[in-house]
């Protein structure tokens, strides 16, 4: 994709490019912990080309940013775009960060590697009872200092939830693009039915996303993991039922997502509540993709808990017909 288009046209861009299933990725480590980029490389162009993802979102929370230097988000950065560029598929880097003057500089380097579009979580800031104008000048700030399309991230992580009225404050800012809204689907909803073109809403539920597509009109999954997690080349029920959905076609769509409810058993059945990174890993090399270790404060699967997610993984129905990248 790698449109490039000024602040002024950054809601008409987006309209026309942030639409499908974007993927959150994880950042695949080596038996060191060091960034495995080979490995992340070829995930990409997995999810690019053999699992129907239209996007990755890069360096989030799932890619585990909190333990990433600001060199290794920005090298991210630099591999997402060139793959990208080469698959023909899309590009969000998670410039977030408590501290803004790093903010800035993640956004600068996502905009000079050529990415689509840039994703910044709500700050910190659970101390202060009255943050709208805050919040406000906050994204103004950055959105001056950017002509990229920015998407919010509101999430209970920060302390507090945006209001859907002050999403729509924010919002009038040209370059604000969309919103990855982790709050009650009823939150959302009524964003997601008062913003028409200003706000393109998403949320991070799978379970949700087909309702979201039929009864929401939604054409955009912002972001998780789910499309590399449900899906293995040659069966790409993920990108199916949603397809099937934006032909309208609710009755087919329904049926290819029931069918997935074994695998979204196994991978709720076995998730450690405190371990969430380590199981989406050794998940994925389960499907034949780079996961490896996490670093602290994460912690790593034990080996019963890696014994009864393969055993999950084993009866859920999904088979992995590629290698894990080495």
């Amino acid at each position: 994709m790698s449109g490039t288009y000024d602040r002024a046209g950054a809601k008409e861009f987006a309209r026309a490019h942030l639409r499908g299933l974007w993927c959150a990725a994880p950042t695949p480590m080596r038996a060191d912990r060091s960034v495995d980029e080979a490995g992340f490389r070829a995930n990409l162009r997995h999810w690019f080309t053999e699992l129907g993802v239209d996007g990755v979102f890069v360096a989030g929370k799932q890619g585990e940013f909190f333990s990433l230097s600001v060199a290794e988000r920005k090298r991210l950065f630099t591999v997402a775009a060139e793959v990208a560029r080469a698959c023909g598929k899309g590009t969000i880097m998670s410039c977030s960060d408590q501290n803004l003057d790093t903010v800035l500089e993640l956004a600068a380097h996502a905009e000079g590697c050529g990415a689509d579009f840039i994703v910044v979580h709500a700050p910190v800031l659970h101390f202060l009872h009255d943050r709208d104008e805050t919040l406000v000048a906050y994204y103004r700030h950055i959105a001056e200092r950017t002509r990229l399309g920015i998407a919010l991230w509101s999430h209970p992580d920060s302390g507090y939830l945006m209001s859907p009225d002050l999403c729509l404050r924010i919002a009038g800012i040209p370059s604000v693009v969309a919103i990855k809204y982790s709050v009650p689907r009823a939150m959302y909803s009524e964003l997601s039915r008062r913003a028409g073109d200003a706000l393109l809403v998403s949320t991070a539920s799978e379970e949700e996303w087909l309702d979201n597509i039929l009864e929401l009109g939604w054409r955009l999954y912002l972001c998780s993991s789910p499309p590399a997690m449900l899906q293995a080349a040659g069966d790409t029920r993920m990108r199916e039922y949603t397809d099937l959905a934006f032909a309208g076609r609710a009755e087919a769509a329904r049926r290819v997502f029931d069918s997935l409810a074994p695998v979204r058993q196994a991978i709720r059945s076995t998730k450690p509540g405190g371990k969430p990174p380590a199981h989406t890993k050794y998940w994925m090399e389960l499907l034949g993709q780079a996961g490896g270790p996490v670093r602290r404060p994460m912690l790593d699967l034990t080996e019963a808990e890696r014994a009864a997610t393969r055993a999950a993984f084993e009866g859920c129905g999904l088979r992995p017909v590629r290698q894990a990248a080495e």
